[in-house]
């Protein structure tokens, strides 16, 4: 079975879509160990969906680093969007702590 999607760093709890993905598909998601995961949602080409289960509030990881915060549960398989993450950069509502952590 030819990879779908790409996990760039084992940390990541999110994949990228090599290709348009249909809600249902099972499908090899590359990377240091490759895995196979039933994506729940259609997922448009270079979008991310979860490769695990991210409660609402935690961080939503990819290349290794925190790209933003979960603002709803987003279960395995799902679409990851702006509809369910918000940015951790460049906000001046939160201070440098509360980006970093």
């Amino acid at each position: 079975m030819k990879a779908k999607a790409i996990k760039i760093n084992e940390k990541d709890n999110v994949a990228t879509a090599l290709t348009e993905i249909k809600s249902g598909e099972t499908v090899v998601v590359k990377g240091e160990k490759e895995e196979k995961i039933k994506v729940v949602q259609d997922i448009p080409f270079g979008h991310k969906f979860a490769v695990t289960h991210i409660p609402k509030g935690s961080e939503v990881i990819k290349y290794g680093g925190v790209i933003g915060r979960a603002t709803s549960s987003i279960k395995k398989g799902e679409h990851v969007h702006v509809h369910n993450i918000e940015s951790m950069r460049g906000r001046g509502d939160l201070s440098k702590v509360d980006v970093v952590g």
